[in-house]
């Protein structure tokens, strides 16, 4: 069907006239809606009829678009939800009128609204509303929440169902026949879309409130109850009234419900339940039963003969026996040709009366229309005038944007300028190491800066892009509006002027009439002298016609003078609209050049932003490459570990700049992803440059000239491309792969200087750590054995004071062992999640071996654990046989508190903070702490214990003896005190020395420098 055609129906449906739509342009749009699969040529179409400003037509809209809803493609659904807003901003402003179509009007846009709603939440269910019992079932789910709250929202679908059934009802006055009017016809007819809905909605709500009533109690169910019956007696009495009226008996047949609503507290009452059926006839057009208006008028004239006779008789008399000039009765011929003259004439002067009176309502009705037209106008003019001030709104609004740019602009020139000053200051100020770590902590801040304003440029740009659509938008709307306005206007001139030139001619044929009717009474005055006194009362007649006349013609010329007048308010009226038009024109040239000008300056801003970023980050590079030939530079080293990891890290980010390129070269209206690949990009291949010379401090020669060669030709490739990626004509060419290359050597060199830690291959690393992981466990169950044992055999053999002393410690010995055996497993759940968060595609091999530092301290800490275990067992093991002594045992607890928290700080440096397997290792490291704590209480309670049961007896000694043995005894505690002293130097000494070991070991020497 073509949309042109479907365009034609819907404003033959849809127009003033107070009559019922038409059948066929209804179904028309119905079919047209499925041949499209949709309502875009509806509401096209809708969207330039006057909906707001007359009532009978957003009427019959609303009643073709029920048709549309119920009988259209399922799509119309979606598609006008589009303009639900809009419909109910119409509703809520035909509701200021308290009676006629415009509270009708509100009401059925409200029942409208509600029925797309109603779809939207339950798309099982079609417009016309037409399911089986097994697809209402399946609507709720068999949730009986789901058929609780459908049967809530058909509650008040039926009711704005009911609700225009009342308006409709109450507007009219059922003491007369209204229903065979076309006014009531109109007003009617949508009640047959309300009627097919309602039938519906009553039977699905009978039926779901029986489901509901077997499923809930009834007390829960009172509420529906209630307003089931309320909404049973309206429905009820409007299907009673509607099926008494003559309109509704010939279109459809309307079902009438039972006398009592049904119980639904008895269950057998559903099957008593008859669902109401709505028949349509099969040839039921509506065009066919609007009643013509000639049906109910009498519009018959009397002939005009009878109508000249009855005002000649009014005038000169009805009785023919007394006229003493009636000749024709007197000698029996026909009447006199004068007779038939006046008679005639004065027909002739009663037509022109009624042709006057008729130009004179058409003219009142020209007058009134042109009224209108010149309304129209005025609201179309006001209503540019506040498009005009939102667009100037518009531009100031953009103004003020362009000037916050031109500000940003300013500021971050001056803090450019700010940070060489600075830079210059610590150059002179401070130490050379110093100032590098602060130039590269400022540098860092001011590339976040950029990117901060980068993102505030790019968000101007999106709001100056949306207010250019929008201006777009508005200046299509005017022209339109504008072109309407004038073809309305010169196809109503062109009528006025028809009418004008219509109206002349009439009154020109009028005074020629006038003119023959003087010219005949003339004659007939010199030709009858023996008629003198009935032509002396003709003569009166005719001044009273004449001054009938000369009165005609008077409100001819009123009426002409009113023509001119409206015709000249017209042409001002059309000039006010194509100055007010040429001035909009004018202002939307205007604000198209400040768009375009806005654009090119955004453009430009672009450029600047990326350029400076391109500038800084040459700037950052360059000034990498100046420290390689600073000596102060010399004392800095990093290992080849560090220096492979940001290698890796750099070519990452040369990939993420080459994407990014291409993305800016393929939209250059967001630039911002590329000046942060640009501004990491730069830090990436400092820190490759840094790291590198750092590097090649710590190894030969040879390697270190070959690394220092390298690390200073990526460092110019990547200023290379940096210049490239500058300039417009050449950032689209702009290629990476010789930098890339340079990372690549760069990386090889780095391979090649790592150090292989603890002699192992790579893929013995990683079995290494489960294996050292197997054995700590395989330790602590050991050691917890063996405490077991030895509590045994101590409860066996000793009593008293030294098996309470043996008993004690070993069961907080045997405490430590299952505090440790809880870390161990705590630590192995939380490797496995680093392992499993960390590696990716990667195996767990291949992530020991990545990350071969850590899995190395790993290794280390696990060891020192399980050999913390053996050590106080055997310290326990001696000190029960009584050949060991307490100290030992209380040296292995600290050692062994030491070791497990060397094998938390392994286990938890690559965790995720809030990691659960984390927390508990944390907990499992507190008890270990608290075991720790108790066995050396209890030591120390043990020993204390002993040594009180083996008093000094000094009663057998003579005064000498005992001043003897205090001399000896001040003689060993300076000895003691002496020993003291040098072992603990000895014992600083020796822990230096496992710290030297430990860190040539596992490579924290070179970490250290690296991160220095």
């Amino acid at each position: 069907m073509d949309s042109n055609k479907m365009a034609v129906s819907i404003n033959k449906a849809i127009n003033t006239q107070e009559v019922a739509v038409k059948e066929k342009h209804a179904r028309t749009c119905i079919l047209g809606t499925h041949h499209e699969k949709g309502a875009h040529t509806f509401w096209l179409a809708v969207n330039r009829l006057p909906l707001s400003s007359n009532a009978v037509l957003c009427w019959k809209f609303c009643h073709v678009f029920h048709k549309l809803l119920r009988d259209g493609h399922p799509n119309v659904i979606k598609d006008s939800m589009r303009h639900k807003a809009d419909l109910n901003d119409m509703s809520r402003m035909w509701g200021h009128l308290s009676e006629g179509y415009g509270k009708l009007c509100s009401i059925y846009l409200k029942l409208l609204i509600t029925k797309m709603e109603f779809h939207i939440k339950n798309p099982r269910f079609p417009g016309n509303l037409q399911m089986s019992n097994r697809q209402l079932d399946e609507a709720g789910e068999n949730d009986v929440n789901n058929f609780f709250q459908l049967t809530v929202e058909m509650f008040d679908y039926l009711d704005c169902e009911l609700n225009l059934f009342l308006g409709v009802f109450s507007s009219l006055d059922m003491s007369r026949s209204v229903s065979v009017t076309a006014a009531g016809q109109c007003r009617l007819a949508p009640l047959i879309q309300v009627i097919l809905d309602s039938s519906h909605l009553y039977d699905y709500t009978v039926k779901l409130l029986f489901k509901l009533h077997s499923c809930l109690p009834a007390d829960t169910l009172q509420g529906h109850r209630d307003r089931f019956q309320e909404q049973f007696k309206k429905l009820k009495s409007l299907f009673y009234r509607s099926s008494n009226l003559q309109y509704f008996k010939r279109l459809i047949q309307i079902p009438q419900l039972p006398e009592n609503p049904p119980n639904f507290l008895r269950a057998s009452a559903l099957s008593e339940h008859i669902s109401p059926v709505v028949v349509i006839p099969a040839e039921s057009p509506e065009s066919e039963h609007v009643v013509e208006t000639e049906d109910l008028v009498d519009t018959d004239i009397p002939p005009l003969a009878s109508t000249v006779d009855s005002k000649f008789d009014d005038l000169f008399g009805t009785s023919a026996s007394t006229d003493p000039f009636n000749f024709n009765n007197q000698n029996g011929m026909r009447k006199d040709e004068k007779d038939r003259l006046i008679e005639q004439l004065t027909a002739e002067l009663q037509a022109v009366k009624e042709e006057l009176e008729s130009f004179r309502l058409e003219s009142g009705r020209l007058c009134q229309a042109l009224r209108g037209r010149v309304n129209e106008l005025e609201a179309e003019l006001a209503e540019q005038t506040h498009l005009k001030q939102q667009a100037l709104g518009e531009s100031e609004f953009l103004r003020v944007e362009l000037d916050d740019l031109r500000r940003v602009k300013e500021d971050t020139e001056k803090e450019q300028r700010s940070l060489s000053e600075i830079e210059r200051k610590a150059q002179a100020n401070e130490q050379r190491y110093t100032k590098l770590k602060e130039k590269y902590t400022e540098l860092v801040q001011s590339h976040a800066d950029l990117l901060r304003k980068n993102a505030e440029v790019t968000r101007q740009m999106t709001v100056a892009c949306a207010a250019q659509d929008e201006v777009e938008n508005v200046k299509k709307e005017m022209q339109d509006r504008l072109k309407a306005a004038q073809d309305a206007t010169s196809q109503q001139e062109k009528t006025q002027l028809e009418q004008l030139q219509a109206l002349q001619a009439e009154l020109m044929s009028s005074r020629s009439e006038l003119e023959t009717l003087k010219s005949t009474i003339t004659s007939s005055q010199q030709s009858t002298e023996q008629l003198s006194t009935q032509l002396s009362a003709l003569e009166a007649e005719k001044a009273g016609l004449i001054e009938t006349v000369s009165q005609k013609e008077a409100e001819l010329a009123s009426l002409g003078v009113e023509l001119k007048r409206v015709q000249s308010s017209l042409t001002n009226e059309r000039e006010s609209g194509v100055k007010a038009t040429e001035a909009l024109q004018n202002q939307l040239n205007e604000k198209e050049s400040r768009e375009q000008s806005l654009e090119s300056e955004l453009v430009s801003l672009r450029w600047v932003a990326l350029r400076a970023a391109l500038e800084e980050a040459g700037r950052i590079v360059q000034d990498c490459l100046n420290q390689l030939e600073d000596p102060a530079h010399i004392s800095c080293t990093s290992s080849a570990d560090y220096l492979v990891s940001r290698c890796q890290v750099a070519l990452d980010c040369v990939e993420r700049l080459q994407s990014a390129r291409d993305g800016f070269v393929s939209d250059n209206t967001d630039v911002s992803g590329l000046v942060r690949a640009v501004t990491q990009f730069a830090h990436l291949v400092g820190d490759v440059i840094v790291q590198g010379s750092t590097t090649s401090h710590m190894v030969p020669v040879e390697q270190a000239d070959a690394l220092a060669d390298n690390v200073k030709a990526c460092g110019e490739e990547a200023l290379a491309l940096l210049c490239q990626l500058k300039e417009q004509e050449s950032v689209g060419t702009a290629d990476c792969s010789r930098l890339r290359a340079a990372l690549d050597t760069v990386m090889v060199l780095g391979e090649k200087l790592r150090p292989r830690g603890l002699e192992l291959q790579q893929g013995e690393l990683g079995d290494l750590v489960e294996q050292e992981m197997a054995a700590t466990s395989a330790a602590v169950e050991s050691a917890a054995a063996r405490i077991e044992e030895m509590l045994n055999k101590s409860r066996a053999v000793d009593t008293g004071i030294k098996m309470e002393v043996n008993e004690r410690i070993l069961a907080s010995c045997t405490d430590l062992m299952q505090a440790i055996k809880v870390l161990v497993l705590s630590s192995k759940d939380l490797q496995r999640d680093i392992v499993e968060s960390g590696r990716g595609a990667a195996s767990m091999k291949e992530f020991y071996v990545k990350n071969s530092r850590w899995t190395e301290g790993l290794i280390s800490a696990s060891k020192a654990v399980g050999w913390g275990a053996t050590m106080l067992v055997d310290a326990a093991d001696q000190m029960v046989q009584g050949t060991g002594k307490f100290e030992e045992l209380m040296v292995c607890s600290h050692e062994i508190a030491a070791s497990t928290a060397q094998l938390v700080a392994a286990s938890k440096v690559k965790a995720d903070k809030d990691s659960p397997n984390l927390s508990r290792l944390r907990q499992a490291s507190k008890g270990v702490t608290q075991a720790t704590a108790g066995v050396v209480a209890s030591t120390k309670s043990g020993k204390s214990q002993i040594e009180d049961t083996e008093t000094m007896d000094f009663s057998a000694m003579t005064l000498t003896q005992i001043k003897r043995q205090e001399m000896d005894a001040q003689v060993l505690v300076l000895e003691l005190e002496t020993r003291l002293q040098k072992e603990r130097e000895r014992l600083g000494d020796l822990r230096k020395k496992h710290y030297e070991l430990a860190g040539v070991a596992e490579g924290w020497g070179g970490e250290e420098e690296g991160t220095g």
